[in-house]
């Protein structure tokens, strides 16, 4: 649910290499050789393509430092910034996968207490996500989180007396709440972002270009204040605080900062429960199909695929059922009691060439956390002809602190977007509560949505203008981050900033 714990990972792991990161180049950028005959480093470059595509990222990698350097000398400044970007590239997509064999087992037996060698065997061979690199078996790093996500009475052993449930289900299970919906009980936050990159870690030469996230004005969040921007002197568009996506960019040229650049800002927003647990199916109406909103969010995106198999499933799920609601209800069901929470290595899949979905890992693997959850409820929707997206930005359910987190909407004519929280929803599995008061929760989310929510974007694959670079090697998936582009940076500073980027909110007196 919360991406912070693997950007330390990453973060750690990127700065203990010489160059921090990977990026694959496609097949078409061989174009870049050299054509009266390669050179060294078009030699190496090749040899880096070579070996990715024979899923030898780190030797890929390699390669691909080599290429950089040796364009570099050259003076060769494109082609030293494409062997540059696949140094990350590769580097992102083996990553997340830090344990052998040996050291996958030891960790589980480090965190389970009493776990058999059967167990061990059983989730290794047959569960665990895995990457094959160097002919050699990869285990993600979380390979023992997402095994107890698996066991829910292994979990729940672990939670006896670190989950405050009755808190995290202070909403859900609430008597004092207004049945009048859909957008009730508001709750104001304010609070500051703050984005701050130690002097050292900056380039000393070129532009960095900064989308900084934003809340955005919903139905269920509104009144939304941005004030205090910083360094207002580098701001080139924005702030922007409607429409997909909350955020604003700068540019901010080598140079132009004593010391470390700090970028922050004062926020605040209103943010409503949203209750629409009275929806009659009888009532819900019929699709503008030519609606651009409707063709929007019923199509495939990059991390919403609509593919032959998953149309196939959703039929399946849905049987006989026509009603839009009923069959969305029969999806959110079908996901909790499918796939099981866990962890993802969602880095790896972002980098990856060629694309892999953040639906599709989930739908292929059955792995899959609040973002892969929400985009596989989404595409299973869209498959129906359901407009359905995934909703992005922060929780503050299971914390005063901000977590970031996704969860999922679906349209209905007549109602408007009805929220649900798959991933929420499972955390009663986590616990030992009554079978009584674990349902209600679950019921609760299926429709229902508690404020304790910062909303940065609408859609997983929200539109930005600027767009981001599509060359450039950023984390995609998500926009509750900073996104930080540098052509001259020798490190990855996109992946170095997501541990740079912090939020403190708080609720106020309305």
């Amino acid at each position: 649910m919360n991406h912070r714990s693997t950007a330390a990972l990453l973060v750690i792991s990127a700065l203990l290499l010489l160059l921090a990161a990977g990026c694959i180049a496609t097949p078409q950028d061989t174009k870049t050789l050299d054509a009266s005959g390669p050179s060294p480093a078009d030699e190496a470059y090749a040899r880096g393509l070579a070996e990715y595509g024979a899923a030898n990222y780190r030797i890929a990698e390699e390669r691909f430092a080599e290429a950089y350097a040796l364009y570099t000398g050259v003076g060769d400044a494109a082609k030293a910034l494409t062997a540059r970007n696949a140094i990350f590239r590769a580097n992102r997509t083996y990553m997340e996968y830090p344990f052998d064999r040996a050291a996958a087992e030891a960790a589980l037996r480090e965190r389970i207490p009493g776990i058999t060698d059967a167990a061990i065997a059983e989730w290794l061979d047959t569960r665990a996500q895995t990457i094959a690199s160097e002919n050699e078996t990869l285990y993600f790093y979380d390979v023992t989180g997402n095994y107890l996500y698996a066991h829910p009475d292994e979990m729940q052993k672990q939670n006896e007396r670190n989950l405050d449930f009755d808190y995290i289900a202070r909403y859900a299970w609430s008597e004092n709440r207004s049945e009048h919906g859909p957008y009730v009980n508001p709750v104001r936050y304010a609070g500051v972002e703050r984005f701050e990159i130690p002097h050292e870690a900056l380039p000393s030469s070129g532009i960095l270009k900064i989308w900084f996230p934003l809340p955005v004005e919903t139905d269920a969040q509104r009144n939304v204040t941005v004030t205090n921007l910083s360094c207002p002197e580098y701001i080139v568009a924005g702030p922007f605080t409607t429409g997909p996506i909350g955020y604003v960019y700068y540019e901010v040229p080598a140079g132009a900062v004593n010391g470390d650049l700090v970028l922050s800002v004062d926020i605040a927003f209103t943010s409503y429960e949203q209750i629409f647990r009275g929806i009659d199916p009888a009532l819900v109406g019929e699709y503008n199909t030519s609606d651009p909103d409707y063709l929007l969010y019923t199509a495939s995106e990059q991390n919403i695929e609509i593919t032959d198999a998953v149309r196939e499933k959703a039929r399946e799920i849905v049987g006989n059922e026509t009603n839009p609601h009923l069959q969305a209800q029969m999806i959110y069901r079908h996901i909790i009691e499918t796939y099981p929470y866990s962890h993802v290595p969602h880095f790896s899949l972002d980098a990856r060439k060629p694309k892999v979905a953040e639906s599709t890992h989930m739908f292929e693997t059955g792995h899959g956390d609040c973002g892969t959850q929400s985009t596989l409820f989404a595409a299973f929707c869209r498959s129906l002809g359901i407009p359905a997206r995934a909703i992005g930005g922060y929780q503050m359910l299971l914390a005063e602190t901000p977590g970031t987190h996704f969860w999922a909407e679906y349209y209905l004519p007549g109602y408007g977007w009805v929220p649900n929280d798959v991933t929420v929803a499972e955390v009663a599995d986590w616990v030992a509560i009554p079978e009584e008061k674990r349902a209600a929760f679950k019921e609760y989310y299926a429709t229902n949505l508690d404020p304790a929510r910062l909303v940065i974007q609408k859609n997983i694959d929200p539109p930005m203008d600027p767009a981001l670079p599509e060359d450039a090697v950023i984390f995609r998936v998500v926009r509750q981050y900073p996104a930080v582009v540098s052509d001259t940076a020798d490190s990855d500073m996109d992946l170095f900033a997501v541990n740079c980027f912090t939020i403190d909110l708080a609720a106020v007196d309305q």
